[in-house]
């Protein structure tokens, strides 16, 4: 999720007009920054935001990859007679639902930045990134 930037214009004259489309708009966003500055004939209106929109289906998608994942760690735990943790850790579960590896190597790259060996089941986990992705899509 990335911030994106809206410039807005309230001209002196029908400054109530473009103040209520502003007010409209950031109710919208999650607001980051807003700048202001005055320039000829009226003020300019610079706000940085996430979009709410956004931000909510970046959410359902990390809970759905989550729970897939948490899902497929729990079948496989089962079947070893391992723990949860011994075939994936928690906090490695959140990084792999927000980041979303579609690959072995960007999954390499989220385990290895956390400076933990890449699992033996990388391109199963990669495969159910992959799957819940395909059946959000659909």
């Amino acid at each position: 999720m990335s911030t994106e930037i809206r410039t807005f214009t309230i001209p002196d004259r029908a400054a109530d007009e473009a103040q209520a489309q502003l007010s409209a708009f950031l109710r919208t966003v999650e607001v980051q920054r807003i700048d202001t500055a005055y320039a000829v004939d009226g003020w300019r209106v610079l706000v940085l935001f996430t979009d709410l929109k956004r931000k909510e289906e970046s959410q359902q998608i990390e809970a759905a990859i989550a729970a897939a994942v948490n899902g497929w760690r729990d079948r496989t735990a089962a079947q070893s007679g391992l723990t949860r943790d011994a075939v994936l850790a928690d906090d490695l579960v959140q990084e792999i639902a927000r980041f979303a590896p579609t690959t072995e190597h960007e999954l390499g790259i989220i385990v290895g930045a956390r400076d933990m060996p890449l699992s033996q089941h990388g391109g199963e986990i990669v495969q159910v990134v992959r799957s819940t992705l395909d059946q959000l899509i659909d």
